[in-house]
């Protein structure tokens, strides 16, 4: 199984200022490459918790993406932190100095721009056809932008170059059904088969009980056998499927 995690970085996140938008976009992409998002922390901009986070994260999973803090500004601190979670220094990456020279052009080439041309030693840039300011990677750490807008294309950028595995698939169905009516079958189901996970999302529409039941797997087979089950435990609660 290829597994990642997301890794977003930024006060404004956790102080509610800013809502974070790239943490759906990178869990689709994903599952769209075979590649299964595993987990998702959020860290203040702190050096220590982004080092400690990011040395738990990038030895567990096969990739780790990194959203927010290398831009110009004085909390702006991913690359430094980087850095020394790979115990290397900080350098002018000359690549990415052209770069913001040909956006902004010398004149205007201040101290504060030419920080985002500083990656750790070692690191491959990432592009950025928006505003020129480059990602970088490290070994399998992805750094990038937290504007969505720029995620987005530095991921579109990298994807082809992702190893992943086969698509994740999705069934759903909803139900007019109480969830604690189908806990115990649901749970018979997924004991059946731990290939298939079965998601379940109640919710209270109309003055009536809903449920979202959502099969997810790698096998179209298996899928859609969880999701037969799931059609044949609503039949046995006399729970209406909606349309």
């Amino acid at each position: 199984m290829v597994t990642a995690a997301v890794l977003v970085i930024g006060n404004e996140i956790l102080s509610g200022r800013t809502r974070d938008a790239n943490v759906q976009f990178l869990g689709a992409e994903l599952a769209a490459k075979g590649i299964v998002l595993a987990e998702v922390r959020i860290v203040r901009d702190d050096t220590a918790a982004i080092v400690e986070a990011l040395d738990a994260l990038r030895a567990r999973y096969t990739y780790v993406f990194t959203s927010g803090g290398i831009g110009p500004t004085h909390d702006d601190i991913t690359t430094q932190a980087v850095a020394a979670a790979f115990g290397v220094p900080v350098v002018r990456n000359a690549e990415a100095e052209r770069r913001l020279a040909e956006r902004y052009g010398r004149d205007l080439l201040n101290a504060a721009r030419l920080k985002m041309a500083d990656t750790p030693e070692g690191a491959t840039l990432i592009d950025n056809v928006v505003s020129q300011a480059p990602g970088f990677r490290m070994d399998n750490v992805f750094v990038m932008a937290g504007v969505p807008s720029i995620l987005q294309v530095m991921f579109n950028g990298i994807k082809d170059d992702l190893a992943g595995g086969a698509p994740l698939l999705s069934r759903s169905v909803t139900l007019a059904a109480r969830e604690g009516d189908l806990a115990e079958g649901l749970t018979r189901i997924q004991d059946g088969d731990s290939t298939v996970e079965i998601g379940s999302y109640p919710t209270f529409t109309g003055g009536r009980s809903l449920v979202t039941l959502v099969a997810r797997g790698t096998d179209a087979g298996r899928v859609d056998a969880a999701m037969a089950a799931i059609r044949t435990l609503a039949a046995e609660l006399d729970a209406d499927i909606l349309p």
